[in-house]
């Protein structure tokens, strides 16, 4: 007799033939509390990271480094009007903003750079133009800047004194609404960042608005092959010293992936650099590297688990334990979608709307992430970004942006960007 269960079902496990039944439950048991316990470890880690080692994040100076010793570089492919708005929101005191692109694009109030179509290194992409300007471009100042096409400084006057110093991200909606929540949901994940500069490994970096002292830039150099050269900056510069990092508290204000094709194949060649420049870490960092990819490719599978320990009971021990613990660990990523919410200054009459779609907001972020474990890339597609939006518009789609924020361009149009 084959035991249904208390809900009447046959389970699938139980109709495989020529295994014994006992033999695939306790099979089916094991991969599921191994992956509640994968899952609840990275989690803890979460918590820990963003209520205990978080723990004076803001106290250093955040201008200790004044505009006057910082050398802003602006990176594109030939985004004209997208790069002219981030020019045109560098402060006035840093007088030399530089773009780096690889067509010749006319921007107002910066010197324009194009990487030669010759210039040949290990490093790609970005960081291909990132490395030929650290060899070709003199800098006097103490840090480099580093901006995406789309980033656009507010409140900006200076930076803390450390080797990096990793400015906020703040996505901003353009088109799609739903990306948008993503990146909210997103950005609550990001609290992390916050205990950053207690660890010797730094998880990850955004390089759409990173610092870097400079002489640190000319000992580490960008000179690597890489679909991540942020993160795998950070990574080889930790293997070399010990990296003074910090969370700067000004926000740099980026594009949200207009689309949900583009925004999974962003996460998908994030988790995909993780995977390929995984072994630039020591040996005790690499299982928490790779909890971290896993987790995020198995979250909405979490309640699913769930479920199959309450029609299942008796294949998987302890299975109310198991139901929850299930049910509390995927309760962490409506936590993340919250921080991002706070992050967003959202009024909290409106944050019903955003929990309801936060299973469909890890969804997205875990379709990339599986596609990428799955099948890795060693390049990249460019993401679409948007020129410039209308003032008015701009404003509506992002209430928590201040007049003194929203100074854009009034004419729209769609043009290339690699982030």
């Amino acid at each position: 007799m084959i035991d249904t269960g208390r809900h009447g079902f046959i389970p699938l496990f139980l109709l495989i033939p020529n295994v014994p039944d006992t033999v695939l439950a306790q099979l089916l048991s094991v991969f599921l509390w191994a992956t509640l316990v994968l899952y609840g470890g990275a989690s803890l880690w979460w918590l820990i990271q963003v209520f205990i080692l978080s723990y004076g994040w803001q106290d250093t100076n955040q201008t200790e480094v004044g505009l006057d010793n910082i050398q802003v570089r602006v990176l594109t492919i030939a985004a004209e009007e997208t790069v002219q708005r981030t020019v045109s929101s560098i402060p006035d005191e840093i007088t030399d903003p530089l773009v780096i692109a690889e067509e010749d694009i006319d921007i107002a109030g910066a010197d324009v750079h194009v990487v030669p179509d010759d210039f040949e290194c290990a490093a790609q992409r970005k960081g291909r133009a990132i490395e030929w300007a650290r060899q070709q471009i003199p800098c006097e100042k103490e840090y480099v800047l580093y901006l995406d096409e789309d980033t656009l400084l507010s409140g900006f006057s200076g930076l803390p004194a450390a080797d990096i110093i990793q400015l906020s991200e703040h996505p901003l909606r353009t088109h799609s609404r739903l990306t948008y929540v993503c990146e909210i949901f997103r950005i609550g994940f990001q609290f992390e960042q916050r205990a950053f500069h207690q660890v010797a490994y730094p998880a990850y970096a955004w390089g759409g608005a990173v610092a870097v002292r400079h002489e640190l830039e000319e000992q580490i150099t960008w000179n690597v092959p890489s679909i991540t050269e942020d993160t795998t900056f950070i990574w080889r510069a930790a293997a070399r010293t010990n990296i003074d990092y910090r969370l700067a508290t000004v926000k740099a204000r980026n594009q949200a992936p207009p689309t949900l094709k583009s925004l999974i194949k962003q996460r998908r060649r994030w988790v995909s650099g993780t995977i390929q420049d995984r072994n630039l870490l020591p040996r005790r960092y690499q299982p928490v590297i790779f909890t971290r990819i896993v987790t995020w490719a198995l979250s909405p599978v979490i309640p699913l688990f769930g479920i199959i320990a309450f029609v299942f009971p008796e294949a998987i021990p302890s299975s109310s334990v198991y139901l929850l613990l299930s049910a509390l660990l995927f309760g962490i990523v409506f936590l993340y979608m919250i921080f991002g919410l706070v992050e967003y200054r959202k009024y909290p009459e409106v944050w019903w709307a955003y929990i309801v779609v936060t299973p469909l907001a890890v969804l997205v972020h875990s379709l990339g992430a599986l596609w990428g474990i799955m099948q890795p890339v060693d390049d990249f597609e460019v993401t679409q970004k948007t020129a410039a939006i209308d003032t008015g518009t701009i404003e509506e789609r992002n209430p928590e942006l201040t007049e003194d924020e929203s100074e854009y361009d009034t004419k729209a149009e769609t043009e290339p960007d690699e982030n």
